[in-house]
């Protein structure tokens, strides 16, 4: 995916209104509160051959040449056939016209890296299976209709202004910087969202310390910065965006979500206990031991986003994908996907040296976030 901001855009349709909604329930909800106590992040991945995948990545004309894992050459399937099965309940089936209905003169907008622009991607396909085809349009400009439902992505990776935010000449930084008290220089272009999707983790794990500019521009020679620690400063991101929630978005009126940390499975010795210098290249199966947790770093940072979201008085759902993803050291793209520059002969004769192990192949895992998000958006 070209990290830039784009939104696809659903035409007049002629569905019937949705069913009026009581005062009380939250925003966009139709099903009852859960009383049940189910933990829809807990659970285990089921094989489900009947309705496996939810769309076929040949029939979604949207999805990112990062992400065609079969148009690539990714001999298998079975990453396709997984279904998230909850202890004790079941995820509501994903209903397109359901969510359309609710969205219809509203916007929905995910914010964050490349992979909530894969999340964004795999609730495009998702719609797009319901919908004509000639009633839909992806802009490259984040331009919205009168009407009817805009999907919108937007590339902020560190939320905070950072020295990452061009789009495209991001890909070569290293030293990466965020501007102090600067959630409103992206703010202002998520203001009027009336659903709104965070996620901002993989731009921070960059080395155990994290640079914020206090005083002058990212490009200055001489300028004010101060080193911290990166859970420090991660912190501060996060607090950030959560009082611009609290000051920017009517509760009664719109929902915003946070998407837990996306695992990347870049070492093998992670689920084999040992140093074998693998990664998730050629790997076919899923992680079976339901204690699998990963690196130490998972632990630390998803503390941190629980200690913020638990003491700000915001309400704001938390999706936690992170454990349930962990599992799925199958289904990234690795290897299968467009490369933007010409692989070297060392690399191509160590396929590892060159895998992805941060995104994941569409259809596939996204897709399970994304009922996810469907379920906790109307069956809260």
């Amino acid at each position: 995916m070209n990290d830039e901001d784009v939104s696809f855009e659903i035409k007049r349709q002629s569905l019937s209104s949705p069913p009026p909604r009581p005062s009380t329930k939250l925003p966009f909800s139709v099903g009852e509160e859960r009383g049940d106590g189910c933990d829809v992040f807990s659970g285990r991945w089921v094989w489900d051959d009947d309705h496996r995948p939810l769309y076929e990545e040949s029939e979604c004309p949207y999805i990112q040449p990062q992400l065609t894992c079969q148009e690539h050459g990714r001999p298998d399937t079975d990453y396709q056939h997984w279904r998230w099965q909850p202890h004790g309940c079941s995820l509501p089936s994903f209903n397109a016209t359901l969510m359309l209905e609710n969205l219809r003169n509203k916007r929905m907008m995910f914010v964050g890296d490349s992979l909530n622009g894969g999340q964004f991607i795999s609730m495009v396909c998702l719609l797009h299976k319901t919908i004509p085809h000639r009633a839909t349009s992806m802009t490259s400009n984040g331009s919205l209709t009168d009407y009817n439902a805009t999907i919108e992505f937007y590339w902020a990776p560190l939320l905070l202004e950072s020295n990452c935010d061009d789009a495209v000449a991001h890909k070569e930084i290293r030293d990466r910087i965020v501007r102090n008290d600067s959630i409103n220089k992206h703010g202002e272009h998520w203001r009027g969202a009336d659903v709104l999707v965070f996620n901002s983790y993989a731009w921070w794990v960059n080395g155990l310390e994290f640079k914020i500019l206090k005083r002058g521009k990212f490009e200055d020679e001489e300028r004010d910065i101060v080193e911290m620690p990166t859970e420090r400063a991660y912190g501060i991101a996060m607090e950030s965006m959560l009082q611009w929630v609290k000051e920017s978005m009517d509760p009664t009126k719109t929902r915003v979500f946070f998407i837990s940390m996306s695992p990347t499975h870049g070492h093998s010795k992670e689920w084999r206990g040992n140093a074998d210098g693998g990664n998730c290249y050629n790997e076919t199966r899923m992680i079976e031991d339901p204690n699998y947790w990963g690196s130490d770093c998972r632990k630390s940072v998803m503390s941190v986003i629980e200690e913020v979201i638990g003491k700000w008085k915001v309400l704001i759902t938390f999706l936690n994908i992170t454990r349930l993803s962990g599992y799925r050291k199958d289904a990234h793209v690795s290897i299968y996907k467009k490369q933007w520059r010409a692989l070297t002969p060392e690399q191509l004769a160590n396929p590892t040296s060159y895998s992805d192990c941060v995104h994941w192949c569409l259809p596939g895992v996204q897709d399970t976030w994304n009922e996810l998000l469907f379920t906790k958006l109307f069956y809260p």
